[in-house]
């Protein structure tokens, strides 16, 4: 049977716009979950586990149900924010968003949720992200259930070729769809900087339509200190997709040169300035560099310069780099590879990457390489 509307069936995820975030020192946090399983044994185990980035998950502690279905298990959350679940004797997955410090009160069915929906219910209580999670999770089933329908009046529609009907699904399914995100949209703000609210932006929100959303979540993030580590993941990809483009006026930035000075992009204001990202173990990287090379000799006396940001995270390598293809402009590198706060502002998920701002450091071309870069230059400059 075919059909073209999508089930969206709501699926727990791990998968950020990226989890390259560094681990950082953040205070460990227990919490505990004391629950009831209706349909459980005596003995059956309630295992906790923790969700990795992967989707993988690591098994962390496990406890035995009492003969009431009771149980209490304890845990130690690292990152100010992580996703774990309980299994309950292979039958029900229980999703725990967790931050740290709560006590988690749990009333489990103890059995499947099957295709339909039924089954598999818990009640949590404990938890402000938990909350919200169960409001999304049942708008997210009761919107899937609706899908289900609409598939079968799709299929019987196609089989009749029956346009009109097929075409009555499809603006249902539309409007209905526009429905919970304009509800999830709605809900988000409330959530503030939750670890829900990332978990609802990364799940539901694109960053074709709502990068504006999606940058202020990640501002607010921002200022919070220290900022949990999923979080700030999140907030260095949202940097990258937004970028900067040509137009705009170049970020100003100060980096650390090889030999420990700062140094600032604004340093150079009244020069066109060629943003060159690049690393020592970047192999298109440096076979750009005879190039790059080159241009900034033809074209050094006449008004431009070279800031190269490295993304390395090897100092040694670095300067060793820097000395063998004899790259003599300035550089500057917080030596902390992809998850360089300079490469985040600008959008710079692949390298080389370049970035040509005029004299008043605006942008003006991006990712000039080879012959487009000197053609560009000497269209600013004239030939030498």
């Amino acid at each position: 049977m075919k059909g073209i509307v999508k089930q969206g069936f709501f699926i727990v995820s791990l998968a950020f716009f990226s989890l390259q975030a560094q681990a950082q020192q953040l205070a460990p946090k227990d919490f505990t979950v004391n629950g009831k399983v209706k349909n459980g044994a005596k003995g059956e185990k309630v295992t906790l586990l923790r969700t990795t980035a992967g989707g993988s998950s690591v098994k962390l502690d496990s406890a035995q149900l009492a003969a009431d279905g009771t149980f209490s298990i304890k845990g130690v959350e690292n990152d100010r924010g992580s996703f774990f679940a309980l299994n309950i004797s292979d039958r029900q997955k229980v999703i725990l968003l967790v931050e740290g410090g709560e006590e988690f009160k749990i009333l489990a069915d103890g059995t499947s949720r099957d295709d339909k929906g039924n089954g598999g219910k818990a009640e949590i209580t404990g938890s402000k992200n938990m909350e919200y999670y169960a409001q999304i999770d049942k708008l997210m089933q009761t919107f899937a259930a609706k899908v289900t329908g609409w598939n079968e009046e799709y299929a019987k529609a196609e089989e009749k070729k029956d346009a009109k009907k097929i075409q009555e699904v499809q603006q249902a399914y539309a409007s209905a769809d526009k429905e919970r995100l304009d509800v999830i949209k709605k809900l988000l703000p409330e959530m503030g900087t939750t670890l829900v609210a990332l978990f609802t932006a990364n799940n539901f929100l694109s960053p074709d339509t709502d990068l504006e959303i999606l940058k202020k979540l990640g501002d607010d993030y921002e200022k919070i200190t220290p900022t949990p580590t999923l979080a700030k993941g999140f907030i260095g990809q949202i940097k990258r997709i937004a970028g900067v483009s040509v137009g705009q006026q170049a970020p100003d930035f100060t980096l650390n040169s090889p030999d420990g000075k700062p140094v600032a992009l604004s340093s150079l204001r009244g020069k066109f300035v060629l943003i060159d990202f690049w690393a020592s173990w970047c192999g298109p990287c440096r076979m750009e560099n005879p190039n790059v090379v080159r241009m900034y000799d033809k074209f050094k006396d006449k008004g431009f310069d070279i800031y190269g940001v490295s993304l390395d995270d090897n100092e040694k390598a670095w300067k060793t780099a820097i000395e063998r293809d004899k790259l003599k402009w300035l550089h500057g590198s917080e030596l902390k590879k992809w998850n360089s706060g300079v490469a985040q502002t600008y959008g710079v998920n692949a390298i080389p990457a370049t970035f040509l701002i005029d004299k008043d450091g605006k942008i003006i071309a991006k990712n000039l390489r080879g012959p487009a870069l000197e053609s560009k230059l000497t269209e600013l400059l004239g030939a030498q």
